[in-house]
């Protein structure tokens, strides 16, 4: 059944500015899974409502390993968004994939190590299916939402995500490139992995901001360089959300993602305790909330 867009937006706080949003208000947000990185700011930009919370927190001060995914994934559900847009800094492991050009990912590798990568498993078991773990349909609109605000993008990419928070050796770069991934960063997993357990289509535009530490003669990574990147293509990122509004059809169809899971979930309803039950009621409200009516 169609039903209206409400777009979660996960990135830097520079993303948005004052006045970018139409009623737009700020609200701390409580989650079952431990404190998100910092409030949702919520409202429009035309007729659709977004939802945003910067990664990293204010001033950018949670290192990539210490965010806690769970919690900002569970907060936005809260939310009552439909689907989730998610903008990165990366790291470019091909050369064709410039710094300044916007890579619109479609594959991702998970190199990340300590990270919560579940909502489930303490008394309620289940396995999403993650072949394919962006949304085309929401990463075709962001594609065009990147190219009409002017920026170079490719069209799809593999990325690959490490732990962190050190950059690569040569040799690591090299071999992500040998295994045919063309981005590298930090953050994308485990957040697509739970985007999905929520049952939230997720996109990831990617924005290049360096050649990884493969390429000869650069060298090692430069952060200073890639602040200057982040802050010559913040422009194009907020003009990317008002592309992407814009480009949105009018109601919002049905995902298969949507009801995921619906298969995914192997532990029987008679088995689901209360405690479990409950800190799902966000994630997995749907089901929790049949399984409520029907005991009434």
């Amino acid at each position: 059944m169609a039903k209206a867009w409400h777009i979660g937006v996960i990135g830097g706080s520079g993303l948005y500015e004052p006045g970018a949003l139409e009623d737009a208000q700020e609200i701390p947000v409580a989650s079952s899974f431990g404190e998100p990185s910092g409030p949702v700011t919520t409202g429009r930009i035309g007729s659709v409502q977004f939802s945003f919370i910067a990664r990293h927190g204010a001033g950018h001060r949670l290192a990539p390993g210490h965010v806690n995914y769970r919690a900002n994934i569970d907060a936005l559900k809260r939310c009552g968004i439909t689907d989730v847009l998610a903008i990165s800094a990366i790291g470019s492991l091909k050369e064709e994939y410039a710094p300044g050009d916007f890579v619109v990912v479609d594959q991702l590798i998970d190199r990340t190590a300590g990270r919560e990568r579940s909502f489930f498993g303490d008394g309620i078991v289940a396995h999403v299916p993650l072949a394919d773990p962006v949304c085309p349909r929401l990463s075709k609109l962001a594609g065009k939402a990147a190219d009409k605000a002017g920026a170079k993008v490719h069209q799809s990419g593999t990325y690959v995500a490490i732990e962190g928070p050190q950059f690569s050796t040569r040799a690591e770069s090299n071999i992500y490139r040998d295994w045919g991934a063309d981005v590298i960063g930090m953050t994308a997993m485990p957040e697509a992995r739970l985007a999905r357990e929520a049952e939230l289509p997720y996109a990831l535009v990617g924005m290049v901001t360096d050649y990884d530490c493969w390429r000869e003669p650069d060298g090692d990574v430069d952060v200073s360089d890639i602040i200057k990147t982040m802050t010559a293509n913040s422009k194009k990122a907020r003009a990317l959300l008002a592309e992407f509004a814009a480009g949105l059809p009018k109601q919002r169809k049905a995902s298969a993602i949507d009801t995921v899971l619906d298969t995914a979930i192997i532990t029987p309803r008679e088995h689901w305790d209360i405690a479990s039950r409950a800190r799902l009621d966000a994630v997995a409200g749907r089901l929790v909330n049949l399984l409520n009516e029907s005991k009434d």
